[in-house]
């Protein structure tokens, strides 16, 4: 009789979990966005003379992760770090949207283990219901969230899949100077549910950028956090070259380093770190060595510097500079761009309204203007020309 209300009260329990979700699911996504997305407001004092500059700026950003929450990126939020009139206050005309379909619920810079927190998520937010299961329908169907944001945005918001899209953006920004270009991006090939045909239905729904691990190994590459950290497996090749053939550009974010070694060993084309920091200024096996900025550079490759403490080893937007002042030191200037991680499940120091922080802090550090340009978007938009089908 004892083991018999033992288990039904444990079933209880989980229904009333369940139910939970189910029923509030605004409230629980809303809560989860302000335990895991916070911002700190440390900011620095932020010249006149940049303030004025930062509207004629063109500010791009490699890594965000909002499409995960189900917030109407359309309106200013009150938690988060993205929509489009915080980017669109901080001069961003070109944001990577890059999507979450795995997330264990014990994650740190060392190692990962415990249950998926996405699946949680996807449940409690109503998704439909093949993305309990498959990391794939929770690609395709963030991606669809970005398509929608683009038909509701009135003109105001692109996505991004090829150069002359990019051409296109460029061009009415002249007259447009608040229009926002956005392009897909994957955390993780484990998106593409074990099956790399399963890569032009990615390619199809619009994704022009795939990190090959994230958290976890994969089939295909071993993860910084993993429990092996191995390299780029047989299957891993395979997917590279497909992403190559297709102009899918290659992330090594949250890659181990040996999958760094071994895709540098053997791509073809540029790939990108899209959201990392630099162990020269905080060591730690997520950032990357000096001669792994050699590598990506030697490649033709970008490197997205964070803006989160683990990243750069402090609190503020002085940290970040000089993270990007070693990484341009090392690699140079035309392979330095920014990967925030807004909306990654990690506390920033300010949102997206306040770029104009990192353009204080690299000029502070002693960056001219015209490279200051570039590390703030013109690489990043150059290496979209020359990179997307």
């Amino acid at each position: 009789m004892k083991k018999w209300l033992i288990v039904t009260a444990v079933v209880a329990a989980a229904m009333g979990i369940v139910a939970g979700l189910w029923f509030g699911a605004g409230s629980y996504a809303r809560g989860q966005e302000q335990k895991l997305n916070r911002v700190t407001n440390t900011l620095i004092p932020v010249s006149p003379r940049v303030q004025m500059s930062q509207h004629h700026l063109l500010v791009a950003d490699m890594h965000a992760d909002s499409l995960l929450f189900g917030r109407d990126l359309l309106e200013r939020g009150t938690v988060g770090e993205v929509d489009l009139p915080r980017l669109r206050e901080g001069g961003v005309g070109v944001q990577a949207f890059t999507v979450v379909t795995q997330a264990p619920s014990n994650m740190n810079i060392d190692g990962a283990s415990g249950y998926d927190e996405i699946t949680l998520l996807a449940v409690a937010l109503h998704w439909p219901r093949l993305t309990w299961k498959s990391y794939l329908a929770r690609a395709l169907f963030q991606a669809e969230q970005l398509h929608a944001l683009e038909q509701r945005s009135g003109g105001k918001f692109v996505i991004l899949t090829s150069r002359s899209d990019v051409d296109q953006l460029m061009r009415a920004r002249l007259s447009t100077p608040g229009l926002i270009g956005g392009w897909l991006g994957i955390e993780g090939a484990q998106a593409l549910d074990g099956d790399i045909t399963n890569l032009d239905k990615l390619y199809d729904a619009g994704f022009r950028m795939i990190g090959l691990a994230h958290f976890t190994d994969n089939d295909f590459a071993g993860s910084a956090h993993g429990a092996a950290k191995g390299g780029l497996t047989d299957y891993g090749k395979a997917l590279v070259r497909a992403m190559e053939q297709r102009k899918i550009i290659v992330d090594l974010a949250h890659a181990s380093p040996q999958t760094v070694t071994d895709t540098l060993a053997f791509a073809r084309r540029p790939v990108v770190v899209s959201h990392t920091g630099v162990k020269a200024t905080c060591d730690n096996n997520r950032n990357l060595s000096d001669d792994q900025l050699r590598g990506i550079a030697a490649n033709g490759g970008l490197i997205g510097i964070g803006f989160w403490e683990t990243a750069v080893c402090g609190k503020d937007a002085r940290a970040i500079a000089k993270a990007i002042q070693h990484a341009v030191e090392i690699a140079g200037v035309d392979h330095v761009a920014l990967g925030s991680d807004f909306d990654g499940a990690v506390t920033q120091p300010f949102d997206a309204s306040h770029m104009d922080q990192i353009t204080q802090a690299l000029a502070d550090e002693g960056l001219s203007e015209a490279d200051v340009r570039k590390v703030m978007g013109e690489n990043v938009v150059r290496f979209l020309r020359a990179n997307l089908p």
